[in-house]
């Protein structure tokens, strides 16, 4: 909103062109065109309805920050080449699962930061959206509750499955921990 301001100011007061402005503030010549084309209809308007019950929405048109949408923009680096290694890394993680490995399944940043050693120049918050969109998840809920030193213990027992030298490998584990302190 400042830099409509300032387009605005510097076109009609220091009578700037649009090339120096663009220079000047480092915005597309496009954006300042379309920003005065706004601005002079929307002053023509005011101009011709003096009396108008619509001026206050004209100046507060005038006035407002820019708006822009976003719904109809391609995706640019999410390519269709990285959303089928996105779904196979969910494919992955839901063999895994399966075979009782669920430990051992990529989180988001997992696939994120093998994306990346892919060369693959993308963000986090895309591959955190696209695993959203691929792989609808229902939620879990949880209810937290509060424990007194000493006075609740937890046992459980379990297994854990590895690879190792290509053979999948079962141990029997063991877990007893205190409630409060988590140790």
């Amino acid at each position: 909103m400042i830099d409509k301001q300032r387009i605005i100011i510097m076109h009609t007061n220091e009578k700037k062109s649009q090339r120096e402005i663009s220079r000047e503030l480092n915005v597309d010549r496009k954006t300042i065109r379309r920003y005065l084309r706004e601005y002079e209809q929307k002053k023509k308007e005011l101009l011709n309805n003096p009396e108008g019950e619509d001026n206050a929405l004209l100046i507060e048109d005038i006035c407002s920050k820019p708006n822009y949408n976003s719904s109809l923009r391609k995706k640019r680096k999410l390519t269709d080449e990285l959303i089928s290694k996105v779904q196979f890394y969910l494919a992955e993680n839901r063999q895994k699962r399966a075979t009782g490995r669920s430990k051992q399944v990529r989180a988001k940043i997992d696939i994120y930061e093998a994306l990346l050693e892919d060369g693959h120049d993308i963000g986090y918050t895309t591959v955190c959206n696209a695993v959203r969109d691929i792989d609808r998840e229902e939620k879990e809920a949880y209810i937290r509750q509060e424990y007194l030193p000493g006075k609740v213990a937890e046992f459980d027992w379990g297994q854990v499955k590895l690879t190792i030298a290509g053979k999948l490998v079962v141990f029997e584990m063991s877990a007893f921990t205190a409630a409060k302190s988590n140790y």
